[in-house]
């Protein structure tokens, strides 16, 4: 071979590696961004740094073991589902806002905290509440203005997928005050939660969030929690009727911000139905049990005491928590999880509508 030859194939082939790695840059300088907002179900260590108590956190053994085998603050024995999203999403595991420093962004942010509701006082003092959590989103958006600029910050925002779980303690906290139903019904009081998550839909939509995704509510009854509570191991009726009355308000509020909101988009996943059909038959999914708790005591493992570290020390723990659904009396395990989230990400009409997550990831404004 020629000189001249060697000098042209050379080329070739350096002009080829160098476009490969702009590509690779600007694929991984394009990546959509994942916020996750809301409650236990994906909080990932938020509250390991506010100050609350114990009943509120999982900083502590056996919280964690089956993947990460040390506690990292997620209510489970591995990771939760915005952490299978953002591995689907080609992410890395979403940080808590508050473990970010002030110039650090990476993929996107997670504000969930346990406990938290979308009424402000529900547990108030103890978690970060919802209308909380787009506060903190509204700094971080600052902050992103303040280090990359506006337009990339806001490309950043608009591109961004919300993944929101939230309203469950609004109804846990009023199961444990049943007389509050004396002054207000259960319709209104759906309503009033329905409302407040409506009204920061709409502010996190004004700072330029465009594509979320949401579960409906869960059979909140049937948590081993409130199964004991029911005195008989049946499901709460009282809980099922609010989750049943959440999930006839809900969708018809989302369908209603989209049609009041140019270009807002979502995903509703039914984590009512997929939850009830693998607490009701269990091994048709891979599980040994979809009633009691892997990590508690009591009957169905109901008391909180998975840990020892909230005011009942002794508890039990089962050998394989990937053979539950409910890791702790009130939380999920990493495999029920992972199957949520897997339909979150893929699934279709009519368990997950009208998009799914990968759709609303892929096609940018879709």
């Amino acid at each position: 071979m020629s000189t001249p030859n060697v000098h042209i194939l050379f080329f070739t082939i350096f002009t080829g590696l160098l476009l490969s790695t702009l590509c690779d840059i600007n694929q991984t300088q394009n990546d959509v961004a994942l916020f996750i907002f809301g409650d236990a179900l994906n909080d990932a260590g938020t509250n390991n740094y506010i100050n609350t108590t114990a009943f509120f956190r999982a900083n502590f053994s056996p919280y964690g073991e089956t993947f990460f085998h040390y506690p990292t603050g997620r209510i489970t024995d591995g990771r939760i589902m915005a952490d299978f999203i953002a591995e689907y999403a080609k992410l890395p595991l979403i940080p808590p806002y508050l473990q970010l420093k002030n110039d650090e962004f990476v993929g996107g942010a997670n504000f969930a905290s346990i406990g938290a509701g979308a009424l402000p006082e529900t547990f108030a003092g103890f978690v970060v509440d919802f209308k909380t959590q787009r506060k903190q989103f509204e700094s971080l958006v600052k902050n992103l203005r303040d280090n990359l600029g506006d337009e990339k910050a806001e490309r950043i925002v608009l591109d961004g997928v919300y993944f929101i779980s939230i309203g469950l303690n609004d109804y846990v906290a009023v199961l444990n005050n049943p007389a509050l139903f004396q002054s207000v019904s259960m319709e209104d009081y759906v309503g009033m939660v329905v409302g407040n998550i409506s009204t920061v839909l709409e502010d996190i939509y004004k700072v330029g969030a465009r594509k979320f995704g949401f579960t409906t509510m869960l059979p909140v009854g049937c948590l081993p929690a409130i199964r004991l509570a029911s005195g008989n191991g049946s499901c709460l009726r009282q809980g099922t009727e609010l989750s049943n009355l959440h999930n006839a308000a809900f969708p018809a509020t989302l369908a209603k911000l989209e049609s009041q909101l140019q270009g807002f988009k979502y995903s509703l996943f039914d984590l009512y139905t997929s939850l009830t059909e693998r607490i009701q038959h269990p091994s048709n999914y891979g599980f040994k049990d979809g009633e009691t708790a892997c990590c508690g005591s009591g009957p169905y493992g109901g008391d909180y005491s998975c840990g020892g570290m909230r005011g009942v020390r002794e508890y039990s723990l089962c050998p394989n928590p990937a053979e539950y659904v409910f890791f702790d009396s009130d939380h999920l395990s990493e495999r029920a999880y992972h199957q949520f989230a897997q339909l979150i990400w893929n699934g279709s009409s009519p368990t997950t509508k009208p998009y799914n997550l990968e759709a609303l990831f892929k096609h940018g404004n879709v």
